[in-house]
């Protein structure tokens, strides 16, 4: 039986990478809140990309309904804790991983604690979770912390980079001031001016933001974490062209179409409140 061995592990990687590259890596440390449909992706992905430290944060257990599209969610995890499982998983692909778990989700008291020593924050909390989305952007940008977001729509990824220095979360989204059907609205819209899902949407019953419910593929998912691994690789090894806020990209695999999006001023753009407008009257009569 083999040994684990990481440069042996991860051998495959050079080529796309250095030897010295694949070291820095497995040097770097990133920071996921969130273990459920892209952030267990995120995790797997990244440790089979070489990272070699964690800090992972979920407060949830999985369930039945996970089963469409999270990557820990089995029947063996029913009932367990989603943190605990997908740090299995990870060290089942590198036993050398250094994780910090955070089983109670982050919080005010505990932010600057799970962000510590992190190179990169990559988002994996469910679309709903606004408050704490922003508490954890807000404490990245007062940290110098570079951030991604991958949003799952449809059977496709929208991305969404963060730089120190750059335009910030809040500044894009522009969600002070809101109840939280706009905030959900203007979010949505934030990730993905172009809606390249919208059409195709058979079912508009199954949305609604103030239940906090809404359709998912593990296609998108997937695409997320290939993707925002890809904007990690960029971000860590400084080489590679940043699309940064408040340019995004937006890759749907049923259309067949990709999308540069440019929306200076965030949601603040006149094109893009215009498009606000019209998913409010659309999404507030699901």
């Amino acid at each position: 039986m083999d040994r684990f061995d990481y440069k042996t592990a991860f051998s495959r990687n050079i080529g796309w990478v250095t030897e010295e590259e694949q070291s820095l890596l497995n040097n770097k440390r990133i920071a996921i809140a969130g273990m459920g449909g892209v952030g267990g992706g995120h995790l797997l992905t990244l440790a089979r990309l070489g990272i070699g430290t964690f800090n992972i944060a979920d407060f949830d257990t999985f369930e039945t309904a996970n089963f469409n599209r999270q990557a820990g969610a089995t029947v063996s995890s029913l009932g367990k804790s989603k943190v605990e499982v997908l740090a299995g998983m990870a060290r089942d692909i590198n036993p050398d991983l250094v994780i910090r778990q955070f089983p109670a989700g982050i919080n005010e008291e505990n932010l600057d604690d799970f962000l510590e020593n992190a190179d990169l924050y990559v988002d994996g909390l469910d679309f709903f979770a606004l408050p704490a989305r922003r508490a954890v952007f807000a404490a990245c940008h007062r940290l110098g912390i570079p951030a991604v977001t991958a949003a799952p729509l449809g059977m496709g990824a929208a991305v969404l980079v963060f730089l120190p220095g750059k335009m910030s979360f809040e500044e894009y989204f522009c969600l002070d001031e809101c109840d939280e059907e706009e905030m959900l609205i203007r979010f949505l819209l934030g990730l993905s001016p172009a809606m390249l899902q919208r059409d195709y949407l058979v079912d508009p019953s199954q949305i609604n933001f103030l239940q906090h419910k809404g359709p998912s593929t593990i296609m998108a998912c997937q695409l997320c974490c290939g993707l925002a691994a890809t904007e990690a690789f960029k971000i860590l090894l400084g080489r590679g062209k940043l699309v940064v806020a408040p340019w995004g990209y937006h890759f749907d695999a049923y259309r067949n179409k990709f999308v540069k999006t440019w929306r200076p001023g965030g949601n603040r753009n006149p094109l893009q409140r215009i498009g606000i407008l019209l998913a409010r009257k659309l999404l507030t009569r699901t």
